[in-house]
C-alpha cells in the first residue's frame, strides 16, 4: 500500500485519494476480467474429471487384458513339468519296442517293461500323485466307485472292497480319479 504524504495543499490529498480510488477500482475490474466464472471453473473441474476416468478405464481395461493373457499362457504351460519328467519313460518305451522286434527271450523283454513301468511310478510319485489302497478296506462312496455287489466270501468282508476294477489315484491330498471297486454284500 502507499503510504499518503502529508502537504499543506489541500488539493494533492484529494488527487491522492482518487488515484487511491482508482487503484482500487482496477484490481476489481481486472479480478472479474481475469476470474472465471463458476460455471467455467466446474466445465474445467468436469473436463478434468472425464480425463482422468478416460484413463483410468484405459488402464483398468490393459490391466484386464493383460491378466487374460497371463492366465491363458499359464494354462497352457501348466502341465510342462509332468510332461518333461515323463519324457524319459516315453523314450523308455520306444527303445523296448525296438527291442521286442529281434528279441527272443520274453523274460528279459519283460524286465525291461517292468523298469520303465517303476521309472514312470517313480515320476508320478515325485509330482505327488498317489495311489489309493483300495482292497480290504470299508467301502467308501467319497473314494470309491462302485461297480457291483457280490456276495462276500466271508462274513467280516460284508460292506468292504473285495476286488479293484481300475485303480484310484490322489494327487496332493485330493482325489483324482477315484477307484471302481467290487463290494461285498
Amino acid at each position: 500500500m502507499l503510504k499518503k504524504k502529508k502537504t499543506d495543499n489541500p488539493e494533492t490529498p484529494e488527487v491522492d485519494q482518487e488515484n487511491i480510488d482508482n487503484n482500487a477500482v482496477q484490481p476489481e475490474e481486472q479480478a472479474e476480467v481475469n476470474t472465471p466464472s463458476a460455471e467455467d471453473v466446474l466445465k474445467e473441474e468436469l473436463a478434468l474429471a472425464n480425463d482422468k476416468y478416460l484413463r483410468l478405464f484405459a488402464e483398468f481395461d490393459n490391466f484386464r487384458r493383460r491378466t487374460r493373457t497371463e492366465r491363458e499362457e499359464a494354462r497352457k504351460m501348466e502341465g510342462k513339468d509332468v510332461i518333461t519328467a515323463l519324457l524319459p519313460v516315453l523314450d523308455d518305451f520306444e527303445r523296448a519296442l525296438k527291442a521286442t522286434e529281434n528279441a527272443t527271450d520274453v523274460t528279459s523283454v519283460r524286465e525291461g517293461v517292468m523298469l520303465i513301468q517303476n521309472k514312470l511310478k517313480n515320476t508320478l510319485t515325485q509330482k505327488g500323485l498317489v495311489p489309493m489302497e483300495s482292497i480290504g478296506s470299508e467301502f467308501d462312496a467319497d473314494i470309491h466307485e462302485a461297480i457291483t455287489n457280490i456276495p462276500a466270501p466271508t462274513e467280516d468282508m460284508k460292506g468292504k472292497v473285495i476286488d479293484e476294477m481300475e485303480k484310484g489315484y490322489y494327487l496332493n491330498d485330493k482325489v483324482i480319479r477315484f477307484a471302481k471297486v467290487i463290494v461285498g454284500a
